[in-house]
């Protein structure tokens, strides 16, 4: 990195309406819509770090407006803009120097309370499920799959959307029993056909889509829409081809990094967290730097 910035780890705009400070984003009600403003915040183990890394919340701003653009022909999405000067709003542009490159308004909806989760291998809490129950959300999947293996096409894997604590995979049955079966079908093809189209992209860039989550939302006409982020190192586990080789855990640009640190120095997970060392900053900083530029080809910084 060639400049060297301050993770911004909280925003206070009190002209505005705070509606929710979340591990991540800070979001506030713009007349009727919503400001997500990233934050450089970083949580591991549903536990918010003190230390923040440079870069993040303009990282997963822009990847995600990528994504959002490169899908939209597809599956809608809540993106109005992601620049300050056309949101005309004269309270935000106030606050440029903050929300500059870090910031999306978007529509507000209402948010169906299901993480769809899509797998195309197996990595995480699929893989010890797996290991224990040979399937994963009551899919059953062939013997002998090693971590990290490509699945044999991927599979929808949901999760419940926790407000605090962990998420927690369920079947898609209990998505129909929560939601309904035409809503829970409308979720699992729209979220199948956005991984697929990315994977496909970042595939032809070096990069392995193991896995990631989609949350949609219902707009007031009733359309089912992308919303939040989409395909990004926090909500995705993304890995070089380069050197992928099943059997073992992958390098990754996404936050395991940290994960494997806190692990190492054996934190008991519960707060208060602690403070990261600067190199584990930088590199952390690095990576979600380096997957911005292999997915868009442009440099952030």
């Amino acid at each position: 990195m060639n400049k060297e910035i301050l993770p911004l780890l909280t925003t206070d705009i009190p002209q505005l309406t705070l509606c929710n400070r979340g591990k991540v984003r800070d979001i506030y009600a713009v007349n009727d819509t919503l400001l997500i403003v990233t934050t450089d915040r970083i949580s591991a183990f549903d536990v918010v770090l003190p230390s923040g890394i440079p870069y993040k919340g303009e990282v997963l701003t822009k990847l995600s407006e990528f994504w959002f653009t490169y899908t939209s022909d597809i599956v809608e999405n809540h993106l109005i803009t992601t620049r300050i000067e056309k949101m005309n709003n004269a309270i935000i542009a106030g606050h440029k120097d903050v929300l500059h490159g870090r910031s999306m308004l978007v529509k507000k909806v209402k948010v169906i309370p299901v993480e769809c989760v899509i797998r195309g291998y197996l990595a995480g809490s699929g893989w010890k499920e797996y290991q224990q129950t040979q399937s994963i959300c009551g899919i059953k999947l062939p013997a002998g799959l090693r971590e990290s293996d490509k699945l044999p096409e991927p599979i929808f894997t949901p999760a419940t959307k926790a407000t605090t604590g962990h998420d927690e995979n369920i079947s898609f049955s209990k998505v129909v029993g929560s939601v309904g079966k035409k809503l829970a079908e409308e979720l699992k093809e729209k979220s199948m056909k956005v991984y697929l189209r990315a994977s496909e992209y970042a595939r032809e860039r070096g990069i392995i889509i193991c896995d990631t989550k989609f949350e949609w939302g219902i707009t007031t006409d009733n359309k089912v829409i992308l919303i939040d982020e989409a395909l990004t190192p926090d909500s995705s586990r993304f890995w070089p081809s380069e050197g992928y080789e099943p059997g073992k855990p992958q390098h990754s640009y996404d936050k395991q990094f940290i994960r494997d640190y806190l692990e190492s120095i054996h934190w008991d997970k519960k707060p208060p967290a602690p403070t990261l060392p600067a190199d584990i900053i930088r590199k952390t900083s690095e990576k979600y730097l380096n997957a911005y530029k292999a997915l868009t080809g442009k440099s952030l910084i």
